[in-house]
């Protein structure tokens, strides 16, 4: 019979230790961080994210980028401008355009429909200034409608250098229009002084 010992625990057995933080736990932050990410990240910032060697970062990004293209997924692991990310892999990306653009029948959000208004009534538009008018950081939203083909950069501002948008002949396809000139009086109710919202603090 095992000893107990002044508490009355069992003594003389080895206590059952936790999971080592081995490569399963790893290559899952791994996985978890780059679904997340909009650029490549570096090896030397996950390795300090995750408090690990960056050799170990290294080798095992490099063993699911092998593991990825050996089982035929429809992503990649690329190594590319410093940094690790996932990309659709060539071979899907005919599929995943057609979706993007004709295939997706999922209705756009509220954020989408506002910054596609702005884009509309505004154009060519800075984001910056999308996103004065919304009062909300617009990038994303932006560029999903571009990857819908609803806008398309119109190129940029004299005095910032920024990138300005408007809408797409397919913009127009999609609402049954022949031009701008036949979209609805919605103009008189966004906000004029665009220059001031910009300064505002958020």
């Amino acid at each position: 019979m095992p000893d107990l010992d002044e508490t009355g625990d069992e003594t003389g057995f080895d206590e059952p230790s936790g999971p080592e933080p081995g490569e399963p736990q790893l290559r899952a932050a791994l996985e978890a961080i780059l679904l997340v990410v909009d650029e490549p990240v570096a090896e030397v910032t996950l390795a300090q994210v995750l408090e690990r060697p960056t050799h170990e970062i290294a080798s095992t990004l490099r063993e699911l980028a092998g593991e990825y293209t050996a089982a035929g997924r429809g992503f990649d692991l690329r190594e590319v401008a410093g940094g690790w990310r996932f990309y659709t892999r060539a071979e899907c990306a005919a599929l995943v355009e057609r979706f993007v653009r004709d295939g997706q029948q999922a209705r756009l959000t509220q954020a989408a429909l506002e910054t596609l208004s702005v884009v509309a009534y505004r154009q060519p538009v800075s984001r910056a200034k999308v996103a004065a008018i919304r009062g909300v950081n617009s990038d994303g939203v932006m560029r999903t409608l571009a990857a819908r083909g609803l806008v398309e950069e119109a190129g940029t501002e004299p005095e910032s250098q920024a990138v300005l948008y408007r809408t797409t002949s397919y913009f127009l396809e999609r609402l049954g229009l022949r031009d701008l000139d036949e979209l609805p009086a919605l103009a008189p109710f966004l906000p004029d002084d665009v220059e001031t919202l910009e300064e505002q603090p958020k």
